[in-house]
């Protein structure tokens, strides 16, 4: 299996990839494939990679720049999918590994994301570490961070996704 980034010959099947995964994960709003693209054409898309079998891609995860209210490079992590029939596999984790890794090697201070709080945790991401993060979902146990450099959330911080995902 082979990380790398996309090429825009694989955005079609990133965005089935994509959209029967979340459908596959029975709670999708159909909108997940269109946030991709939108983040793409927004400019706000961080780092977008692929996961490769046998020349067939397996799984895509996306890491787009927050807007926020201090200088502070942060990341919102999301989509994560893997394929129906490749789920629980590991394919997801790996992919948010690297792109975590990557995102250090860009300089981000710390990456929010909104998911599954019994997932995340595993990475470094906790709800504690985005208490003092102003955002329309603040304060559920979904909302979730991470510091990459040390000290980044310890001050208020007002942190929205890109327009891509209104």
């Amino acid at each position: 299996m082979v990380i790398r980034p996309p090429t825009p010959a694989d955005y079609p099947v990133i965005a089935e990839v994509v959209t029967s995964a979340f459908l596959t994960a029975d709670h999708a709003s159909g909108t997940e494939a269109d946030v991709v693209e939108r983040a793409r054409a927004e400019g706000a898309v961080l780092v977008e990679l692929v996961m490769e079998d046998d020349g067939e891609i397996v799984g895509h995860v996306m890491l787009s720049r927050m807007r926020t209210d201090r200088p502070l490079f942060v990341a919102g992590l999301g989509p994560v999918a893997a394929a129906p029939g490749r789920q629980s596999q590991g394919i997801g984790s790996l992919l948010v590994r690297r792109g975590l890794d990557d995102c250090r090697a860009l300089g981000v201070d710390a990456v929010i994301v909104l998911g599954h709080p019994a997932y995340y945790p595993r990475f470094g991401f906790s709800a504690e570490a985005a208490a003092n993060i102003a955002s329309p979902f603040a304060g559920r146990p979904s909302f979730m961070a991470m510091e990459l450099t040390p000290g980044a959330l310890t001050a208020p911080l007002k942190a929205d996704y890109p327009a891509a995902f209104d």
